[in-house]
């Protein structure tokens, strides 16, 4: 078999499930695309988003959070499949044409069916009332009442109802979400769910009852052969929750209803776990298969697949050789590359861009609707992207600066057909990230760094180490179009001592660990400082955080900061919240409290991350050249990753212009 002959021969063996055939392993996880109007239908590029993926080789693409019900909805903006838009009579309705179009590419579509249960339109104002296994206070301040059983029936048939729709409009499968702290979810744990009816209590039987009948009425409503998925959490991974043992009882139960059942772990509404259901860079690879691993040894009639932090060819196929899950899923890594598969798949596997797990997507969904990726530019703009080909006119680039912008811009301006050059003023690509490229939680960091580095050589863009780029250098080359990402200096802070010879910006303090001594104090609330800060603490040293505000500054990535948060608390010594720093002497930072009282904190070395200067005079020298000029990423103002490969990517894109 064709298969076989492959590196991979257990990733890319098709899978028949029901009537439907799978092209291979791999499946797209639901991720949530919420940039929806109030009456469910998608918009922006919502269709590019999830075609992408299919485009990509996946096998399945599972559209993420769609509402059986407005009442249950656990946000204001998503889709709803109990509104009157969401019927076959609508051919245009935005939900077919992404089936239509992820459908194509021989991928199967799906759609993940969520009720929220307890945390129910929470988001109104007022709150709608909520309900869910038993009557409680939740932390915010609403009361929870018990569900009675007529509304249990009632929400079995929304299920029922919004696969019925899913189905008419051309998905080829539904995931039903009893995992992650949703409604079903809350029935299934026996931390929450303490009934005394057949809904609920102390046998795993009754607990599974409504998740059972779900999958039931589905089957009823869909046929036979047509795939059910339900996602659980193997288990809630955080003390006080249930464990993998309550995960199995589940699965034991579910088994034979639905054709898969997808292993999670974790609780949403924990915070401390939410980096176990979303890794983060601090998380191993594949850190959560254990659970679909134990379950996959009491699952007789369904399928497992796993979840979490799968980023290499290599562990997918030992999953599956190995038997752990008959299935992988991946979310973030098919944001970071919706090529992964046929990359793979064709002998491209160096080639794959690895998500860095820096949770950027997460934080960017939830503020704006729509997905963007720190090391993938194009996410969020696939529409557009469709149509950046080949540039009209092939112009001579000079890309001024080699750091993650620079890499970037580079790499599309010679995909698009131009003459690049790249001047770098060090004798590396990499620019300010290479600081942290000894960090061991920053390894995917120092890996994308290398594969944009390699991917500029292979393009065949020229590249000048130890090169300023002036504006002689420009015409001397005869550029047609000058991109500059020049980056930023770190700024040091105006207190008296702060050029002592035991202070030290953080990029450069990365680099000499065993010269900072022992107590190190870091200023600074921001990433940079406290990812710093973590780092040191790994290494055995008394780290103290200081900074002015009340609290941490997560740059707007807040769902990287909420496992952050758990890093620090393990690892630096202590956060002094509203604190001034005064000056520094031999002995460490003089510091001011809110309440005026001075602080003396004994440090060998201070550390700051106290913001970024950009290099704005450098770069506008540039602009002076009289030619086409883009500014990009921190040399406009420090940002992130994101910015600058975003800013990188649309100013390369529209090189060549004029």
């Amino acid at each position: 078999m064709y298969f076989n002959k492959t590196k991979y021969p257990h990733v890319f063996e098709p899978i028949t499930i029901g009537k439907t055939v799978f092209k291979n392993r791999i499946f797209g996880a639901p991720t949530g695309y919420i940039d929806v109007d109030k009456e469910g239908s998608y918009l922006g590029d919502a269709v590019s988003y999830y075609e992408r993926k299919a485009m990509g080789g996946a096998a399945s693409v599972t559209l993420g959070e769609m509402n059986i019900s407005n009442v249950g909805a656990g946000n204001g903006y998503c889709v709803k499949l109990d509104n009157e838009y969401s019927g076959q009579q609508f051919n245009s309705h935005s939900i077919r044409k992404i089936a239509e179009a992820v459908s194509r590419y021989g991928a199967v579509c799906s759609g993940e069916l969520v009720h929220a249960g307890m945390f129910a339109g929470r988001w109104q104002d007022p709150p709608i009332q909520a309900y869910g296994p038993v009557e409680t206070d939740c932390g915010d301040g609403r009361h929870v009442l018990e569900m009675p059983e007529e509304m249990i029936w009632d929400i079995v048939n929304d299920f029922a109802h919004g696969a019925k729709v899913l189905k008419e409009c051309g998905f080829g499968m539904v995931l039903v979400h009893a995992g992650h702290g949703w409604l079903l979810h809350q029935f299934l744990s026996p931390k929450i769910n303490t009934r005394t009816d057949k809904w609920g209590g102390t046998s795993p039987e009754n607990r599974a009852r409504f998740t059972v009948e779900v999958l039931k009425a589905i089957r009823k409503e869909v046929g036979p052969g047509f795939p059910i998925e339900v996602r659980i959490s193997g288990s809630e991974a955080y003390e006080g929750g249930f464990g993998i043992e309550d995960g199995i009882e589940a699965a034991k139960q579910l088994d034979g209803y639905a054709d898969i059942i997808h292993v999670s772990a974790g609780s949403h509404e924990v915070e401390e776990v939410f980096t176990i259901t979303h890794p983060i860079m601090f998380n191993e690879s594949g850190c959560n298969v254990k659970y679909a691993a134990e379950i996959k040894k009491h699952v007789k009639k369904s399928l497992v697949a796993t979840i979490g932090a799968i980023d290499s060819p290599e562990l997918m196929e030992d999953i599956l050789a190995s038997g752990k899950a008959d299935i992988v899923e991946i979310a973030r890594g098919l944001i970071a590359d919706p090529d992964m598969p046929m990359k793979i798949m064709t002998g491209r596997e160096a080639d794959v861009r690895k998500c860095m797990r820096c949770l950027a997507c997460f934080s960017n969904v939830v503020r704006t609707g729509s997905f963007r990726c720190a090391v993938n530019p194009e996410i969020g703009h696939e529409y557009e992207a469709k149509f950046n080909r080949y540039a009209d006119v092939r112009k001579k680039v000079l890309v001024a600066g080699g750091g993650a912008g620079g890499m970037q811009a580079a790499i599309t301006c010679a995909k698009r057909g131009h003459e690049v050059i790249l001047a770098e003023k060090n004798g590396r690509l990499g620019g300010v990230l290479l600081c942290e490229e000894e960090v061991p939680f920053k390894h995917l960091v120092k890996r994308y760094l290398e594969q944009q580095a390699e991917t500029v050589e292979k393009l065949g863009v020229k590249i000048m180490l130890n090169t300023e780029a002036t504006p002689e250098l420009a015409k001397e080359l005869g550029a047609d179009v000058i991109i500059a990402a020049l980056g930023a200096a770190p700024k040091r802070p105006e207190i008296p001592g702060a050029d002592r010879s035991n202070v030290y910006a953080a990029e450069d303090a990365y680099k000499i660990p065993d010269k900072l001594g022992q107590k190190i104090v870091v200023m600074g609330s921001g990433l940079v400082g406290l990812e710093f800060a973590v780092y040191m603490g790994m290494l055995g040293k008394d780290v103290t955080v200081v900074h002015r505000s009340g609290k941490l500054n997560d740059g707007g990535n807040f769902q990287y900061m909420k496992g952050l948060k758990v890093q620090l608390d393990k690892y630096v010594k202590e956060i002094c919240h509203e604190t001034t720093p005064e000056s520094i002497d031999e002995t460490g930072l003089n510091c001011r409290t809110k309440d005026g009282d001075p602080v003396h904190i004994d440090a060998d070395s201070v550390v700051y991350a106290t913001g970024m200067i950009p290099r704005t005079k450098e770069t506008f020298e540039l602009a002076a050249c009289g030619v086409e000029f883009y500014p990009v990423g921190d040399c406009l103002g420090a940002k992130d990753i994101m910015n600058a490969t975003s800013m990188a990517y649309a100013a390369a894109n529209a090189a060549g212009r004029f």
